[in-house]
């Protein structure tokens, strides 16, 4: 484990008022924490920010590079707390930007993304179980009106009961069908080794929830 500099001084956050639509700043103080890093895609840093001496834990996403892209994904993650349950997804809980990297601090359930481990084929009695909790946990996404549209293990936190909840609804959409309009490989939105091929905008049909 390490102490991240950026995040240990950190101090505003964005807090959103969903009565009135207003974004405030509150101060919060990570310096406390130690922190582990769990996976990284080239955008995000995933860490476990734990506080020694009372094993509180939280997690951690962090910014790699302060890109309009990475802050706007971070800002709608954050504003999409009050629709995420805690029994199937990482709730976002605190919204920093200034100063250090811009990055959002989720609730932890002592999970891992599924690909922090060893490249390995899963068991199969673990598999059977990450398998059916990963179908429930997307439906409840899509009873919620929401599209994920970035389903990859880096995004699926599982403990070691095989509970599983998600992260990463940076680019989650409200709609329950959107027609995605055609875009150059260097803008598409997603991971592409995951990505549905509705996503693309190359094919006549929306992105919804099947």
């Amino acid at each position: 484990m390490r102490e991240f500099g950026g995040i240990a001084q950190g101090v505003q956050r964005l807090h959103c008022q969903s009565a009135c639509g207003r974004i405030t700043r509150i101060a919060m103080d990570l310096s406390s924490y130690d922190l582990q890093p769990l996976r990284e895609d080239g955008e995000f840093v995933l860490y476990r920010a734990r506080q020694p001496g009372n094993g509180r834990s939280l997690l951690a996403l962090v910014a790699v590079e302060s890109s309009a892209r990475s802050i706007a994904r971070l800002e709608h993650e954050f504003e999409l707390a009050p629709v995420l349950d805690s029994s199937w997804a990482a709730r976002p809980l605190e919204y920093s930007q200034h100063p250090g990297p811009p990055t959002l601090i989720l609730e932890d359930h002592s999970s891992d993304p599924l690909c922090s481990g060893p490249r390995q084929p899963i068991e199969l009695l673990r598999f059977l179980p990450l398998a059916i909790n990963l179908t429930s946990a997307i439906g409840q996404v899509h009873r919620k009106g929401l599209i994920h549209k970035d389903i990859k293990p880096g995004n699926v936190l599982a403990d070691a009961a095989g509970k599983v909840r998600l992260t990463g609804f940076g680019i989650a959409s409200r709609l329950p069908r959107e027609r995605q309009r055609l875009l150059s490989p260097e803008t598409i939105v997603g991971t592409f080794a995951y990505l549905a091929p509705e996503q693309t905008g190359r094919m006549n049909r929306s992105v919804d929830t099947r």
